[in-house]
């Protein structure tokens, strides 16, 4: 559906009205794996490192397709991935590579594979200094300034990166991550919780806001 067909009639732009009566953001479009995914799961804040980690990893594997087709196959991500913990995926070696290549479970992309693992290391290289990888990504919790007053259809639209965004891609960019661009570490900011873009008017916006003041965040 598009965000045009979702804001017709009498519900606003960018709502898309549930079989139980109840408005959401428009994206997950009633499937029913992806309209819990955006319930129980996207903008909530997280401080685990592991979740932390895989997203930024299936933020990259998205790159050139949609999210609905990662969200799909991410528990075969997770098995391929060692569940994600970048510690043991840091001793993966070009075996593992050529395994995953023939892995038809995930995306078969050489170069985001090799990322992961390139990442991985990076990842134990920065929660060594930082303590912890949640530590570090909570440091780019963007300020009140740079957020829209109002977050609907139109401010949501023109947000495909923010100067907070390209901050912490330049960063992890300098420290050797890779497939970590500010519009892919925004999506990535979005899901994990450092900032809330479920729209005005979504049924989850309220509990999400509630949930991120009262996250501790990770120090």
């Amino acid at each position: 559906m598009t965000r045009e067909a979702a804001g017709a009639g009498n519900v606003p732009a960018g709502l898309l009205r549930g079989d139980d009566g109840r408005l959401r953001c428009w994206w997950h479009g009633n499937k029913p794996d992806y309209l819990a995914y955006h319930d129980s799961e996207w903008g909530r804040p997280v401080a685990d490192d592991r979740r932390l980690f895989e997203k930024i990893c299936l933020e990259g594997f998205q790159s050139g397709l949609s999210w609905l087709t990662i969200l799909r196959k991410r528990e075969n991500f997770r098995a391929a991935f060692a569940g994600f913990d970048f510690e043991a995926l840091a001793r993966f070696g070009p075996e593992d590579v050529e395994r995953l290549l023939g892995d038809a479970g995930i995306v078969r992309h050489r170069g985001k594979i090799e990322s992961t693992l390139n990442n991985a290391r990076r990842a134990c290289d920065l929660a060594a200094e930082a303590g912890s990888l949640a530590a570090y990504v909570w440091r780019f919790e963007p300020p009140e300034t740079e957020r829209p007053t109002v977050c609907d259809h139109a401010s949501l639209a023109a947000l495909a990166h923010t100067p907070t965004s390209k901050a912490l891609s330049k960063d992890l960019k300098r420290r050797g991550w890779s497939f970590v661009g500010p519009t892919t570490i925004y999506a990535f900011m979005q899901s994990m919780g450092l900032v809330n873009d479920h729209l005005e008017g979504c049924c989850v916006r309220a509990a999400v806001e509630a949930e991120r003041t009262a996250f501790p965040r990770p120090a």
